[in-house]
């Protein structure tokens, strides 16, 4: 088992008892809650500022007072504490001061992708229970017909639309209502449900506590060294965890300013970025990749830019020499987590990617994390098997599904589901996904081990690889490629064949120029592609 040796600044760390016997390692001093992280940084920086986004620029102490305003206007609704209330909305600061004003009441916000079709908003809204929901313009067509989900009886917009309240009305009767005192919740009282990928079947309602929320942007403040005066650019969803917690929640712990950007798009990003004095922002490696192939990539007006965090998968080495030879100062970090770990489980060491790049970090600060076999008994140092995971950030269950619950949590441990390995020094490495590994006639091929080699081709955007059927060998290795200016099957093959063993190298390909398909969430669907070279595949 490891629990990490971080910084030297990391706050004192205590054992407490948490959800019902979990035995855990705490911040000894931490907000009491989610609503208490907004409430500190209007404390602290009054006056500094805290959102952007477009030609808004919000304070934080007009912030906390529009939180306040929208609270008192949807208890005025009928909103009570423990209720769920949907967010279908996309990256803006009223998802911030919804998403607030809902913590201040007690009420458990459900955010959902915008991706996300109307039979799946669905069932999302009917899974939770969920009494309310948020939309906007972009949203709206996209939600299911009323009679779908009839415990919906409230429906905001945030402009005036047929059969919705305006976000506004419902500020404005704040404004001139009773104000409401700030709900005197617990800890482990349910902040958010985060509903998980769903890339295997139905998505389980992952529920995220006040606990594990601070935990986590304590982890970020701590891990990253953030601090009042970072800008951090979000370019990636509010409604997944990475946005809320790595993003929202970490930037609204420092008390510094959070960029909107409502989609990536890798050069407005770049001049964005150069404009507000980008110093922070975490993306998954394609995006650094895009930005890198804008053609006019020089590095320049990006010299403020200290944190560039990353997660989902490896940044692969070329693209790390080329950001570090462009933007003089740049610390690269990757993190590894998942909805049921709040977001960050590990996180690299100030210092540690150029000599650690094929990991993703050390346990952060509170966290336990082992390496077990398929009965859960821990193994040695080095050796392979499913990561499992401690911590206060670890959420405490799934929504109305103790038949998950149980299956994925043991003694407070929750089971990744990823294989990999943790060396001596606490490093973890990340192998593949259980269900990804591919059985090549005996030998194992870890698809993420294949991907990492293809990112590192500067024709390649993105890869997945799979596992195609074959009655010889049970399984074959196939590749779905993004590529740009023509890369064909036969030259990745090529260089493949130079950095890896024969077995491990793709026989067959699908090359592209479109994305490859992701969930509402943002994750790769592998079941998709799977299907597609099944489907492909002779009898």
């Amino acid at each position: 088992m490891t629990a990490s040796i971080w910084f030297s600044a990391v706050p004192a760390i205590q054992e407490e008892l948490h959800f019902d016997g979990r035995r855990i390692r705490c911040f000894a001093e931490r907000p009491a809650s989610v609503y208490a992280l907004l409430s500190d940084a209007a404390a602290r920086c009054p006056d500094g500022e805290a959102l952007i986004d477009g030609d808004l620029r919000l304070r934080w102490h007009e912030v906390q007072a529009q939180v306040e305003e929208l609270a008192n206007g949807l208890a005025a609704a009928g909103l009570r504490p423990g209720e769920r209330v949907a967010l279908v909305l996309g990256n803006s600061a009223s998802f911030v001061i919804i998403t607030f004003a809902l913590a201040r009441l007690g009420v458990i916000a459900v955010p959902i992708g915008t991706r996300s079709s109307a039979p799946e908003i669905a069932y999302m809204l009917q899974d939770s229970g969920s009494c309310a929901l948020f939309c906007d313009l972009e949203t709206v067509e996209r939600l299911p017909d009323p009679a779908l989900v009839p415990d919906v009886r409230l429906r905001v917009c945030l402009s005036a639309q047929p059969g919705f309240q305006a976000l506004d009305e419902i500020a404005v009767a704040g404004r001139t209502g009773a104000p409401v005192a700030a709900h005197a919740g617990t800890e482990e009282d349910a902040a958010y449900i985060l509903y998980t990928s769903g890339t295997t079947g139905r998505p389980k309602g992952a529920i995220l506590t006040s606990l594990g929320v601070v935990h986590s942007a304590m982890h970020f403040e701590t891990g990253m060294g953030m601090r009042s005066s970072d800008r951090c650019v979000i370019s990636v969803p509010m409604s997944h965890v990475t946005g809320l917690v790595a993003l929202v929640m970490a930037v609204v712990r420092c008390a510094g300013t959070l960029i909107i950007m409502a989609t990536f798009k890798a050069k407005t990003f770049l001049e964005l970025a150069e404009r507000e004095h980008m110093t922070h922002t975490l993306m998954v490696p394609a995006m650094y990749k895009l930005c890198l192939m804008q053609p006019d990539f020089s590095g320049q007006g990006l010299q403020s830019w200290r944190i560039g965090a990353y997660g989902g998968a490896p940044m692969p080495p070329a693209t790390i020499e080329a950001l570090a030879s462009t933007i003089s100062g740049l610390e690269l970090m990757n993190a590894y987590g998942a909805t049921e770990t709040t977001s960050p489980a590990t996180m690299m060491p100030p210092g540690a990617t150029a000599t650690h790049a094929d990991t993703v970090g050390i346990a952060v600060p509170c966290a336990e994390i082992f390496i077990a076999d398929f009965d859960g008994t821990p193994l040695p140092c080095g050796t392979s098997g499913e990561i499992w995971i401690r911590g206060p950030m670890v959420v405490k269950g799934y929504w109305q599904n103790p038949k998950a619950t149980a299956e994925s949590f043991t003694d407070g441990y929750w089971h990744s589901g990823d294989i990999g390995t943790i060396d001596e020094g606490g490093f973890v490495r990340i192998l593949d996904r259980i269900k990804d590994v591919i059985n090549r006639g005996g030998y194992k091929v870890f698809s993420s081990e294949v991907e990492a080699v293809l990112a590192s081709h500067p024709q390649v955007i993105e890869s997945a690889v799979v596992g195609r059927p074959c009655p010889v060998l049970g399984e074959r290795v196939h590749a779905f490629v993004v590529v740009r200016d023509g890369a064909s099957a036969d030259d990745l093959k090529r260089f493949c064949i130079e950095q890896m063993s024969d077995y491990k190298v793709p026989e067959t390909f699908t090359i592209s120029t479109e994305p490859l398909p992701r969930n509402a969430n943002g994750k790769l669907i592998k079941r998709q592609m799977r299907d597609a070279v099944l489907a492909a595949t002779p009898n």
